[in-house]
């Protein structure tokens, strides 16, 4: 009798650890609570990457309709240019259009190939100066059969965004949010009749 009681500790104790090995209990919540932090950042960064193209896309849509639209007339008032300007601006709603600067200049090419500014105007942009020389891609640039070139005229084209993040108060992120993502896009686009006249500057 003493040797039974003297082993029925042991074989409790066994019988305990074996229940404690196979009890499931809690498993869920530990493999959550290892799981929850990857799942939440992959999340949040795909909400920021989305958003973020969404807002780079509503730059280049900007960028296109400014050009468009000044190059579908002739002859541009300050009022005219005032309505371009905020025609294409509302394209970035629902986005913040306080963060949004917009610049259209008028480029002319002569025959020499050299490519100048007649014109300028902007909001809340840099205004290139008339006349000053500015860079254009060589393939925009019109020649003849013989390799000379053309005179001719661009509608330029630029925006400037500068995008803060939805979440950026994680402190990851906090460099970006206190300084924001800044998108840029240009376009250049050719007169649909002559280069217009803006404020009584030509471009051609």
């Amino acid at each position: 009798m003493k040797a039974i009681l003297s082993h029925m500790p042991r074989v409790l104790g066994q019988r305990a650890l074996s229940r404690l090995a196979r009890d499931k209990r809690g498993t869920s919540a530990i493999e959550f609570a290892l799981i929850a932090p990857l799942m939440l950042g992959l999340y949040i960064g795909c909400v920021e990457i989305s958003d973020g193209v969404a807002a780079d896309r509503k730059v280049t849509l900007v960028a296109g309709a400014l050009a468009n639209l000044s190059a579908q007339v002739t002859t541009i008032s300050t009022n005219d240019m005032t309505n371009i300007m905020n025609a294409s601006t509302a394209i970035i709603t629902p986005y913040n259009a306080g963060n949004l600067k917009t610049t259209l200049s008028c480029i002319k090419i002569d025959t020499a190939g050299n490519a100048t500014v007649g014109w300028s105007a902007t909001v809340g942009g840099t205004i290139h100066a008339k006349n000053s020389t500015i860079v254009v891609p060589e393939d925009l640039k019109i020649k003849d059969s013989h390799g000379n070139y053309i005179a001719s005229s661009l509608l330029f084209s630029e925006v400037t965004y500068l995008y803060v993040p939805v979440t950026g108060y994680i402190p990851a992120w906090s460099h970006i949010a206190a300084t924001g993502i800044s998108l840029n896009d240009h376009m250049y686009m050719s007169p649909r009749m002559t280069a217009p006249v803006y404020n009584g500057d030509a471009c051609s």
